[in-house]
């Protein structure tokens, strides 16, 4: 068996084409575009590439986009004050402060700060609590990409065995209840897991977000099983791998992505889409 690749990059951009084509009929409408707004504090290289395929995405398909590109020492008080400013814009739909930030600055005020309905990144503790409740709003933007690429798949998640390995909040937790909302059985792999390649043996689906080049093993694939690996690393060669070996397993797998030009892609369509959402609820 080879595996069938979920090629991200492609999945994106018919996503992206739906989104522009509704861009499109609101504008006819007579309705602005969507507003979205992205804050970089610092000059963190992968940051900032990061934020440059956000912001041609949105200039792509139509969207109004502002960029505040603050510096590295800029107070907490000061980055607080330009997202209250920004939650009571009539122009801004969405706000996006790109992650990490300098570390005199509070993740966890700073995502407070951000107004729920303009919280396009889906970590305000009340998106996580709606999706927690299965009354999904505005989701963090990995997840529901990963969720997008599985409907390309031939699997159905109902009643599916998935393993997450790795329980961060951007991904892994709320990914987990993504695939509780869609009826699967979920087990959360972490640091502290024992014995983590029988965990994988038993899965469906496994989904790896753990941020450790090749940790999981072709030889622990079940055969059959959908990979969905968002792991990104730079090995000392220059070559950037993700968490899985992919040659190994893509030899048992049904589907798999490549990394990079799996997830990567379906993150930026999902905030895209978040976007959108905001910009909906904003004009009713």
């Amino acid at each position: 068996m080879t595996a069938k690749i979920l090629d991200g990059k492609a999945i994106a951009k018919q996503e992206q084409a739906l989104i522009a084509k509704e861009v499109k009929a609101r504008t006819q409408r007579g309705q602005r575009a969507p507003g979205l707004a992205v804050i970089l504090v610092g000059l963190d290289h992968a940051s900032q590439l990061y934020v440059q395929k956000k912001r041609h995405a949105c200039e792509e398909i139509g969207f109004h986009s502002q960029a505040f590109d603050l510096p590295a020492d800029i107070s907490e008080k000061a980055l607080l004050n330009k997202i209250e400013e920004l939650n009571h814009s009539d122009l801004i739909d969405g706000i996006l402060v790109q992650l990490p930030l300098p570390s005199h600055i509070s993740t966890e005020k700073v995502i407070e700060t951000i107004a729920p309905h303009k919280d396009v990144d889906g970590f305000h503790p009340y998106n996580l609590g709606k999706l927690a409740q299965n009354q999904p709003g505005l989701r963090p933007c990995t997840p529901v990409g990963i969720v997008t690429l599985l409907s390309h798949t031939d699997i159905k998640l109902q009643g599916a065995s998935v393993c997450m390995v790795g329980a961060s909040r951007i991904v892994g937790r709320p990914m987990a209840l993504e695939l509780l909302n869609q009826d699967a059985t979920v087990t959360i792999c972490h640091r502290y897991t024992r014995d983590l390649a029988n965990q994988v043996k038993q899965a469906d689906i496994v989904i790896v977000a753990a941020g450790s080049p090749m940790l999981i093993r072709g030889d622990w694939i079940k055969e059959g099983a959908v990979i969905i690996d968002v792991g990104i690393n730079r090995l000392d060669s220059g070559k950037i791998v993700g968490d899985v070996d992919f040659e190994q397993a893509k030899l048992r797998a049904s589907w798999i992505t490549p990394v990079p030009g799996g997830v990567g892609p379906m993150t930026v369509a999902s905030l895209l889409k978040n976007t959108l959402l905001a910009a909906k609820l904003h004009t009713g």
